[in-house]
């Protein structure tokens, strides 16, 4: 992916500290995102990548600082950070399997302004993901776990985020679907301008389809830099890539 030729900081996070009871999950984690990039968070199972995410959102408790747009949001409530237009993708999708996909995607919206006209935003998630558009009568839990996947998108695109938070989008999912579902991501950066940050299982897509990494270890950052540097890393390689 080429560089993105942009100085504007919209998250900075600050010796961000994070634990579940006595146990340590983030220790003094600290990095940028530039306005246009995709960001993407390298590491084993337990090293802490979503405990990251849910700080950022909210969900969770942490030390240290969170900054967004020139604002920090640590004191701020989830309803409040995801009006400002930082929106999670969870892991495992976590759709509402008993409401139909309308009504789910009518759930992204739900900060809106009653004036807003959600419309514009159905036509866009139907661009993207046309299938959806197919099912909307159909239950969210009986959707496979790609459309599932394309739904949960969908949904956090109808709160028309600034800041996208994926947490393993490509997991659970048939191969053929998570190709469809990277080319998207890809146009949701490169033509909509979305900022992205991504936890991927599979490190070499993410490397590809990221500017800039980073690898957790443990809770703690063992390594940064430019995605291309990162995937040529002999560590990275060996423990990430297979080779």
């Amino acid at each position: 992916m080429d560089d993105i030729q942009t100085t504007e900081i919209l998250l900075k996070v600050d010796n961000l500290s994070a634990s579940y009871g006595s146990v340590q999950a983030l220790n003094n984690i600290s990095f940028q995102v530039r306005q246009g990039e995709i960001v993407t968070i390298i590491g084993s199972n337990g090293a802490g990548k979503t405990t990251l995410l849910r700080c950022i959102s909210g969900l969770m408790s942490y030390t240290g600082s969170v900054i967004y747009d020139g604002q920090e949001i640590q004191k701020w409530g989830t309803n409040q950070i995801v009006k400002s237009g930082i929106i999670q993708v969870p892991e495992g999708r976590q759709i509402f399997p008993e409401m139909t996909v309308m009504e789910n995607l009518k759930m992204g919206a739900f900060t809106r302004k009653r004036s807003d006209n959600i419309q514009q935003e159905l036509d866009f998630v139907f661009s993207l993901f046309p299938r959806i558009k197919e099912r909307l009568r159909q239950k969210g839990g009986s959707l496979s776990g790609g459309e599932q996947q394309m739904l949960a998108i969908s949904r956090a695109l109808m709160a028309k985020p600034r800041l996208l938070l994926l947490d393993e989008p490509s997991m659970g999912i048939a191969p053929v679907l998570i190709d469809e579902i990277f080319d998207t991501i890809q146009h949701l950066n490169k033509k909509d301008g979305i900022t992205i940050l991504l936890i991927e299982q599979n490190a070499k897509l993410a490397l590809e389809f990221s500017n800039y990494a980073f690898v957790l270890e443990a809770g703690n950052m063992v390594l940064s830099g430019e995605s291309g540097e990162i995937a040529d890393n002999d560590d990275v390689r060996r423990l990430y890539l297979g080779g």
